[in-house]
């Protein structure tokens, strides 16, 4: 069997640490989607990578970046790719001609703005290409609905990064929750620091929002744990004033909160409540860099989880006290210098789409199987595109929407 050949799309903050011309100052200041991959590769689940973005002349600057905190950091570990467009090029699309250069059965990683997941995503199933997207998959139902057709209709597997769902804490709490009958109550909040909005500043509450971006990971988890209810009404709330004060588009909401009402399936006497509160204003010194628990209640028990601190704090004279978050990505080496941190999800999320990918090559599972295993797939997902899209079409039109589900359709009122 061929090796697996990987590009990814995009290469900023999450796929290299690389911002504003340095290491990013954000918990990612190694990035996580080239460090896995590259570990995945000198593991042997891949073989070529490649990377593309809008600029080429960021890339010297980028191999240089990756050599100094990840090649001589891990034992030599090979952060070589190929690139595109050419070093003294600027292309928009450069993403086609990258993908043009694999051959059918190959993958991509998609971490760019929002609005362009739709395009880059269908020129890749078209092509035969399997994808993994950050969250959201894409901004609208539309689009969504339009991907998975698309998918299955070119046989490629789309599996959308909602890494929380790997979380140890949140999995074992999904599957403690479907034991504890109907779903009644979830509240979540989750939320990262002013310093992200310079990160963003480009496309913040332009190409998208803060939900979007954050409330999209508890909505999923809450999601997974009820796939015997359906959300049918979505009212927003968003908050505004602090983004703005920092040179942000003036309609930036600051926080979001979308109220959803759940119904079962088979029942309809039976309603839920969801909460979903999402912020990028939080305090600059908070000791956490990303902020996030949920309150779970059901008919016969709830489930509390709170994973800002995770038991593990260190305090330095520079930077305080900080809670810091190694369940995640883990970027001590080990006792070798290898990179050590294939237990964190953020990397298993990675993996699990690759040893996909592989299990599909060889015959040894199909499309349907890996949406029965309850990944986060397109079909998997369509919930929580739903809810999210609804929530913005809330905030933007002033009104509760409803969503309707028929027959495994879904659409917006």
């Amino acid at each position: 069997m061929a090796p697996l050949n990987v590009l990814m799309v995009g290469t900023g903050e999450y796929t290299t640490g690389f911002v504003g011309g340095g290491a990013s100052g954000s918990d990612k200041k190694v990035g996580v989607v080239g460090l896995t991959l590259f570990d995945l590769r000198r593991r042997g689940k891949i073989g070529g990578l490649s990377m593309v973005g809008t600029s080429g002349n960021k890339f010297p600057a980028i191999r240089d970046h990756l050599h100094k905190n990840i090649t001589q950091v891990y034992n030599g570990l090979d952060t070589s790719f190929d690139s595109f467009p050419a070093n003294d090029r600027r292309d928009p699309e450069a993403y086609k001609a990258a993908i043009d250069a694999l051959s059918p059965g190959d993958a991509i990683t998609i971490f760019t703005p929002d609005s362009t997941h739709y395009p880059i995503a269908l020129y890749a199933i078209e092509r035969k290409i399997h994808v993994l997207v950050t969250k959201p998959a894409v901004k609208t139902l539309e689009d969504h609905q339009k991907l998975l057709e698309a998918a299955r209709k070119h046989g490629v597997f789309v599996f959308v990064e909602h890494h929380k769902r790997f979380d140890p804490a949140y999995a074992d709490a999904r599957y403690k929750a479907k034991k504890m009958g109907d779903f009644n109550y979830f509240y979540s909040y989750m939320s990262q620091p002013k310093s992200q909005l310079e990160t963003f500043k480009a496309w913040a509450g332009v190409d998208s929002d803060i939900s979007y971006y954050l409330n999209s990971h508890h909505i999923d988890v809450n999601a997974s744990m009820v796939p015997d209810f359906k959300p049918v009404r979505v009212t927003a709330s968003g908050a505004k004033g602090i983004a703005t004060d920092l040179g942000c588009a003036p309609q930036t909401e600051d926080t979001i909160t979308l109220l959803v009402d759940w119904v079962k399936k088979d029942d309809d006497s039976k309603h839920a409540t969801g909460v979903y509160t999402a912020s990028w204003t939080a305090p600059q010194k908070a000791g956490v860099h990303s902020n996030q628990y949920f309150h779970y209640m059901a008919s016969k028990g709830e489930v509390r989880a709170n994973q800002a601190k995770r038991g593990y704090d260190v305090t330095e004279d520079d930077g305080g006290l900080m809670w810091y978050n190694p369940f995640y990505m883990k970027y001590a080496p080990d006792e070798k210098g290898n990179f050590a941190g294939q237990s964190g999800y953020g990397y298993i999320s990675f993996e699990k789409f690759v040893d996909a990918i592989n299990e599909l090559k060889t015959g040894e599972t199909s499309l349907d199987d890996l949406d029965a295993r309850g990944l986060p797939t397109l079909k998997n997902t369509l919930a929580t595109g739903a809810i999210l899209e609804a929530g913005r079409r809330s905030l933007d039109e002033g009104r509760p929407i409803e969503i309707v589900e028929e027959d495994g359709s879904w659409r917006l009122s």
